[in-house]
């Protein structure tokens, strides 16, 4: 059976632990992911004990309170606290999430918080987003039409057309789903993966983009799409609840059926 090894300054070592006052009762445990590059020693992971009844009850409550009470130098993302911008994206307890919108209830014994994974970190819980958003401004995310506005009016939709965009628009491109894609690890200088390809999808069923034959065009490729071979991993991660799955299911089908005629 093949064996494989990790690099060797990759590999987490035991670091800090901070232990709760001493007259704590409702006490978690909390094991962070810290790294600096500044510093060129390993990972190492923190150990944070908690007295939950003096914390908000979302993971990111918890997280906030490290930062502010314990250890300042913790790095992380965060704005909206309300599942809605996507910043506090990460890994907890093996699956990828919102910290916001987690609560600590939610998890039974020791939570363990890292960054998302298979993406280059910047620094403790943030990874960089460069390449992930290079690829979502590659599938043109706006609204592309070649005849112009009616005069005095926007461009109209019937109910039924705004109802196709449902269960897409509300992606926060918070990278979990592409992040918990194999395909996406061993293929995103290529793959698009499944956040950037629901998005694309959004435009496809646009009934009032006007470019889908080039939208298409630029999709129809055996890595930006095919990789794509149905784990679910994406759909079962999204904090959001929505499918990308399917979206990249329904894009593949309007390919065969234009070239079906």
């Amino acid at each position: 059976m093949a064996e494989f090894t990790l690099p060797k300054n990759s590999v987490p070592t035991e670091g800090k632990t901070f232990q709760a006052p001493l007259h704590a009762q409702n006490i978690r445990r909390f094991e962070v992911y810290r790294w600096d590059p500044d510093t060129g020693e390993n990972p190492r992971i923190d150990v944070f004990e908690l007295d939950i009844d003096d914390c908000g009850p979302m993971i990111l409550d918890a997280i906030l309170k490290i930062k502010n009470d314990i250890d300042s130098s913790l790095t992380f993302r965060r704005s909206c606290r309300e599942g809605v911008c996507g910043s506090c994206a990460m890994n907890i307890n093996g699956k990828n999430t919102l910290a916001c919108t987690k609560a600590i209830d939610a998890y039974p014994g020791t939570i363990k918080i890292y960054p998302l994974p298979h993406m280059q970190v910047v620094k403790d819980l943030v990874p960089d987003m460069t390449h992930f958003y290079e690829q979502y401004a590659s599938i043109k995310p706006w609204l592309e039409t070649s005849t112009p506005a009616p005069a005095g009016s926007e461009r109209l939709q019937s109910k039924e057309e705004r109802a196709k965009l449902d269960g897409l628009y509300e992606c926060v491109l918070c990278a979990c789903c592409s992040t918990s894609c194999p395909s996406y690890w061993w293929n995103s200088d290529r793959y698009l993966g499944p956040a950037v390809l629901l998005q694309a999808y959004r435009w496809l069923v646009d009934s009032r983009d006007e470019n889908t034959a080039a939208r298409l065009d630029a999709l129809d490729d055996s890595f930006k799409l095919y990789r794509c071979h149905t784990i679910m991993n994406c759909t079962d991660t999204c904090p959001k609840g929505l499918n990308p799955a399917q979206a990249i299911a329904e894009t593949k089908k309007l390919l065969v059926q234009r070239k079906l005629g």
